[in-house]
């Protein structure tokens, strides 16, 4: 209540000044407006009766001046008339008249001086006095005085200012009223729902609402920075609780938090730079209405980089590809992200549409993708493209110097195959770097690679790193065999290490992993797999009591045309499960700039609807292909949903998806069929492993997946689970991180090209 009157005092106060300024500006304008009208009024009388007078004194008849000035004294407000001789002597006058007014009045004076009409108010008086000289026979005779009574104006005054007063009082105590209940409803109590919530929040009430918070425009903003304080202060509670967890039962987990502090002791407070083609945030123009939206890229690389990013506040270097991204960033093309959290710096990079076309899509992916994935489409090389991947890495390295100039022993983390030129670049500019870079996708055998015409040069550039990461030990050997065939170069087989020219690369396994989310009283709440697929079904319009799924960008590598022969030969060979088991595959389209990812999706399509068209019938469907991109929060209700998981890659470098599967299913169901040929097969050995080019496999895998016991599919999701909970995405990070900032660095006096050391070698020799 106090807090209600602390608000509404001021406005009780404003009102009834504003009010009372205007009954006084009221009351001086009638006040105004009627002296006004009178003295018009008593100027139209003085001139009527000036012309009476003087045809009466041109007659000489001063008895008619009396009998004239008797008339008018009966008027309204008119108090009387007098009439003056030149001396001042009153010649005729109103009986009624004050006695005092027998002596001509000064006004009466100024007139005759005048010659003209003159009016006034007399002061400390209710009268007012019109007066005008009179002439006989042209010459002047006297003063003629008209006196009107203004006590009426007094009256109407008063009056008007006790109706205004009046007014005023009623108009702020209505106002008053109003605004006690306007703000008892939208404001206080509203913010005092908020700081309940918070409190329960603080002392740790899990089930309050957030239903409860205030709703409208002008509570948006706070509602917004409230929720945000909230999910922090939820997040720091379960840190804390899980840590202190961790600590009781001496299990040794990764977590962001343990992976903060240990990023802080590693790093000595030095900023982490990373460069990634793509980036976390993009910021686009919608098509209707021009506004900004803001896109998280469906990537399993913004997946696991951002929280290294989060635990550090260090800098993203990416390329800025979104449409409104140049009118988002600060003059030195800064953007702090994530928007309702901001954390670390995403230093954007521009390339022209060329540029764009001939490094990315041309030389990174139409030619080094399928070259490392042996995926059977044939890897294409065109000397432009190789000039524009040049420049886009030297685009890129100046990004990166520029954002590490005076920082001293500087530490950069490149990813993945678009930057194979990078880590020489950063390392010949600053020999005191710590430069590592991760290749994300396989290293295939030195046969396989020495298809490229440049790979001498991909390969010295790697070399440039202090350390290169790969998904698992046989892309280490088969980097290393390359290697030796491509280069000049010492290879230390024992301790997995390259010495070239007198500096050395460590090549090193690192299994990318997932952050695996601990189940939480909301995920508990959450619908159990059967009431998440038939919402799931209902929102597809199908009939199913059976879900599989599979998430995927629509990419040659990912055996999705394989997966749906196989369910083609599932359903053919155990008619049982038609009208019973959907499958729903979530296919983002990818890359739809190259011709191959084009014919790619058309395929698809055309298979899925082929295979429909066999087995369809009712409202049951054995293949759902959504061509979509899909936020985290839709594809963790098919996971949640799915009997089976399929993951059929051809070739892959690790696959998140099959991890994101298994660290969804907290209530240890479902079963995950794994291609043999993703990294990810390594480790998550209780999946259903196949050869994704034997149909006949894949179908079996899928009959057995759905008739798999139940104690023995929890058996198996729980080891999977454990598997991915203990080697998650922070841990991933700390270990690479670790083994970078535990490299010495040797700064040599002169930094020389390697490659261009052989060259001049080769020139001399010959």
């Amino acid at each position: 209540m106090r807090t209600t009157l602390r608000l509404i005092l001021p406005l009780i106060f404003s009102v009834a000044v504003v009010s009372l300024l205007f009954a006084t500006y009221q009351v001086r304008t009638q006040r105004r407006e009627l002296r006004s009208d009178l003295s018009r009024r008593a100027e139209i009388l003085g001139d009527s009766l000036q012309e009476s007078v003087e045809q009466i004194l041109d007659r000489g008849s001063d008895k008619g001046l009396q009998r004239l000035v008797d008339r008018f004294g009966q008027r309204e407000h008119l108090k009387g008339v007098a009439l003056y001789d030149p001396a001042g002597v009153v010649i005729a006058i109103t009986p009624a008249l004050d006695p005092m007014f027998r002596v001509r009045p000064a006004v009466a004076s100024r007139a005759t001086q005048q010659d003209a009409g003159v009016g006034e108010f007399v002061r400390g008086q209710a009268v007012h006095i019109y007066a005008l000289s009179v002439h006989r026979n042209g010459e002047p005779a006297g003063t003629l005085a008209v006196f009107h009574d203004t006590t009426y104006i007094d009256d109407q005054v008063a009056h008007t200012l006790r109706d205004s007063l009046l007014n005023a009082t009623v108009q702020t105590v209505l106002i008053a009223g109003l605004a006690l209940i306007l703000v008892r409803w939208t404001l206080t109590g509203p913010l005092t729902r908020t700081a309940n919530w918070l409190r329960s929040l603080r002392t740790g009430e899990t089930q309050s609402a957030q239903g409860n918070l205030p709703q409208g425009p002008l509570f948006e903003q706070i509602n917004k920075e409230v929720t945000h304080l909230a999910r922090d202060l939820k997040d720091a509670r379960a840190t804390a609780e899980e840590e202190a967890r961790l600590r009781e039962s001496n299990v040794s987990i990764w977590t962001a938090e343990r992976l903060r502090v240990s990023l802080t002791n590693k790093l000595q407070n030095k900023p982490l730079f990373v460069v990634a083609n793509r980036e976390p945030y993009m910021h686009v123009y919608s098509e209707k209405d021009h506004e900004i939206n803001v896109l998280v890229p469906a990537s399993g690389l913004v997946t696991a980089l951002e929280p290294v990013l989060l635990a550090c506040n260090g800098t993203w270097v990416a390329h800025g590809s979104g449409s409104a991204d140049r009118d988002t960033v600060d003059e030195h093309d800064h953007l702090r992200v994530p928007p309702d959290h901001p954390t670390y710096t995403l230093r954007r990079v521009w390339l022209s549409e060329e540029e764009e076309k001939g490094y990315y899509e041309g030389f990174a992916n139409e030619g080094l993708w399928p070259l490392c994935h042996i995926a059977h489409t044939r890897p294409i090389f065109r000397p432009q493209d190789w000039q524009h991947y040049q420049q886009a890495n030297r685009r890129f390295a100046d990004a990166v110097l520029d954002e590490m100039e005076g920082t001293e022993s500087p530490i950069v983390l490149v990813q993945d195959y678009h930057f194979a030129l990078l880590p020489r670049m950063i390392k010949e500019a600053r020999p005191d770097a710590r430069v590592a870079i991760f290749w994300h996708i396989p290293w295939p055998n030195p046969e396989v690679f020495g298809i490229c015409p440049y790979q001498r040069e991909l390969v010295d550039g790697l070399l440039g790193a202090d350390l290169v990461g790969f998904h698992i030990q046989s892309h280490c050997n088969n980097f290393l065999e390359t290697v030796d065939r491509a280069v000049e170069a010492l290879t230390e087989w024992d301790r997995f290490a390259v010495n070239r020219q007198g500096h050395v690369t460590r090549v090193r396994p690192y299994p990318i992993s997932v952050a695996f989310q601990e189940p939480t009283l909301a995920v508990n709440e959450a619908r159990n797999a059967g009431a998440e697929r038939a919402a799931l079904c209902a929102e597809l319009g199908i009939e199913a009591s059976l879900l599989g799924v599979g998430v995927d960008r629509v990419d040659y590598t990912k055996g999705i045309l394989e997966r749906f022969r196989g369910i083609e030969r599932f359903l053919e060979m155990n008619p049982v499960y038609q009208r019973r088991f959907s499958f729903v595959q979530i296919g983002a389209p990818s890359r739809t700039d190259i011709e191959r990812y084009r014919q790619f999706l058309d395929e698809v399509t055309s298979e899925a609807d082929r295979i429909n068209a066999r087995f369809q019938a009712g409202r049951w469907k054995p293949i759902v292909l959504l061509k979509r991109h899909h936020s985290h929060d839709e594809i963790s209700r098919y996971y949640r949903a799915a009997s089976v998981c399929m993951v059929t890659s051809l070739h892959d470098g690790m696959n998140l998806v099959a991890k994101e599967f298994v660290a969804s299913r907290d209530d240890n169901r479902g079963v995950l069929v794994l291609s043999t040929f993703a990294g990810a097969a390594l480790e998550l050995t209780d999946a259903l492993l196949v050869n994704p080019y034997d149909v006949q496999q894949l179908a079996d895998a899928i009959l057995r997946a759905l008739n798999m016991p139940e104690d023995q599919e929890a058996e198996r999701m729980l080891r999977m689970r454990h598997n991915v909970r203990e080697h998650n995405v922070y841990r991933w990070a700390a270990n690479l991180l670790s083994d970078l900032t535990e490299i010495r660095i040797d700064v040599p006096d002169r930094v020389e090209s390697p490659l261009a050391g052989e060259v001049a070698s080769l020139g001399t020799h010959g």
